[in-house]
């Protein structure tokens, strides 16, 4: 039977994560969520979703797939949500999103990896990034044969703390994710290539007069201030001063386009 990985990405950790498993467990189809903006009906056999938590939560365009997404009895469904170490109650809620469909969610599982929320610092020191990347990839290689067996697991989560701190931030936040890229704005190293419209995974950036304008949709995957080829792009004061990311083994053009 088949294995399909849908992921969803902006800087790179997440499609290295699908990409590894996909090879470790043999044979699987890696998917971006955003190549499937109608019904998805995967063969029948393993699904796995791989995504980022955002702001302590489930993506909005992870949120969007589920209720595109068509499974049946025969489907096993897993998760894997990466996270700089705040994984909080996110693959909670979402086996509560899949038991509102009808779903079970067979495991769901954490993996952390460097964090790529620049405004917060982002990934720390390049012996940390490597750190969290070796063990990143031995965790891969733990989870693969639960998929490949079509095994149930634990649905992790983070520590009762960031549960109960974390949670009603994320349903505070949630509704205004969108309107935060408010605070990006463009320094005079911008050359108005436009590679921030051309990566942003939600169609969110325009190029006005050779800048960059946002439309108020946005995601804070923060592909576009990670992938600047200029270093021009930052958000709030502190970002000028951190140092940037993706994932070392990803490159531009292996990032999904809408």
């Amino acid at each position: 039977m088949a294995t399909t990985i849908y992921y969803c990405t902006g800087t790179g950790n997440s499609l290295w994560a699908a990409r590894r498993l996909g090879e470790l467990v043999g044979e699987a189809d890696v998917e971006a969520m955003i190549h499937h903006p109608g019904p998805v009906r995967p063969e029948p056999g393993a699904v796995l979703l791989v995504f980022p938590v955002h702001m302590w939560g489930v993506p909005e365009p992870v949120v969007a797939f589920l209720s595109r997404l068509e499974l049946t009895p025969e489907h096993w469904l897993g998760a894997i949500a990466v996270n700089a170490g705040q994984l909080s109650g996110t693959l909670l809620q979402l086996d509560r999103l899949c038991a509102g469909r009808g779903w079970a969610l067979a495991g769901g599982w954490s993996l952390v990896m460097p964090s790529n929320y620049l405004p917060w610092g982002g990934p720390g020191s390049e012996a940390n990034q490597r750190r969290r990347l070796d063990v990143a990839g031995e965790r891969l290689q733990a989870i693969a044969p639960l998929v490949r067996e079509r095994r149930h697991a634990p649905v992790e989560h983070g520590p009762l703390w960031q549960r109960l701190l974390f949670g009603p931030l994320y349903k505070v936040t949630y509704p205004r994710v969108p309107g935060l890229d408010r605070h990006f704005w463009v320094d005079g190293h911008c050359t108005g290539c436009g590679q921030c419209t051309r990566i942003c995974p939600v169609g969110n950036i325009a190029m006005v007069a050779g800048r960059p304008e946002w439309k108020h949709r946005c995601q804070q995957c923060l592909a576009c201030i990670q992938w600047c080829p200029r270093t021009a792009l930052q958000y709030g004061r502190k970002t000028p001063q951190h140092l940037r990311y993706h994932h070392p083994e990803v490159s531009l053009e292996d990032l999904p386009r809408p």
